[in-house]
């Protein structure tokens, strides 16, 4: 049977690093990787483990959070707002929000199922009152359609959310997505930055309750 490269380079990678040869495992890892093989949770915290190891922080965080989106769990999201603190890190923060965010990842999918049955409940009865005549009062169908709207756009949410982590030691928040545009500021590697749209090879971004562009090359995307 063929094997690609990538997949025998994994388990290259694997004994490589059962041996204590991190950095020789990392570049196998991110080869293979590169050539399109998919990144297992085991080959994730691997790579989570080396870069700490090399003193990375910026690695670490992003490897941690691809394996976080995958398996969202407090421990996880504690040992990454642990790594970002001891690095002055932003964007990790075991907040409010994070905790929406892990309570939707884990428990999401029964909520929207549990509302969407109900939604289609209520729709019924008034369709199935509409089909006998029986009176209706119209801010009742009203009060369905929205919930049913509100409904969808809460599905598709998190579709549309996307985060990233800044990739260089130097990376220039700009006003507009252009190269001549102001600095407003200039933040370090490892951030992790919230991803509202992209513009060409610009990424606009939220940061410090402001919008900004950025190139995207300048960041690695979750």
């Amino acid at each position: 049977m063929f094997t690609s490269w990538g997949a025998v380079s994994l388990r290259t990678a694997d004994s490589l690093f059962a041996l204590g040869r991190l950095d020789d495992a990392v570049l196998l890892y991110e080869a293979a990787l590169a050539e399109g093989q998919m990144a297992t949770d085991p080959v994730l915290l691997k790579l989570a483990y080396a870069a700490e190891r090399n003193n990375d922080p910026a690695r670490v965080l992003f490897y941690l959070q691809i394996f976080f989106d995958r398996h969202p769990n407090e421990s996880v999201l504690r040992k990454m707002n642990e790594v970002a603190r001891s690095n002055g890190l932003i964007g990790y923060e075991t907040d409010d929000l994070n905790y929406f965010y892990l309570f939707y990842k884990q428990y999401g999918i029964y909520l929207l199922l549990f509302l969407l049955g109900l939604g289609i409940y209520v729709f019924v009865i008034l369709v199935l009152k509409m089909a006998r005549k029986e009176f209706s009062p119209a801010r009742h169908k009203w009060v369905v359609l929205l919930y049913l709207i509100t409904l969808l756009l809460f599905v598709n949410l998190p579709e549309g959310y996307r985060s990233g982590i800044t990739s260089r030691d130097r990376v220039y928040l700009r006003q507009q997505p252009s190269a001549a545009a102001p600095v407003s500021e200039v933040i370090g590697r490892g951030h992790k930055v919230n991803i509202l749209g992209s513009e060409d090879i610009w990424l606009r971004i939220f940061w410090n309750d402001r919008l900004y562009y950025v190139r995207k090359d300048q960041v690695w995307l979750i």
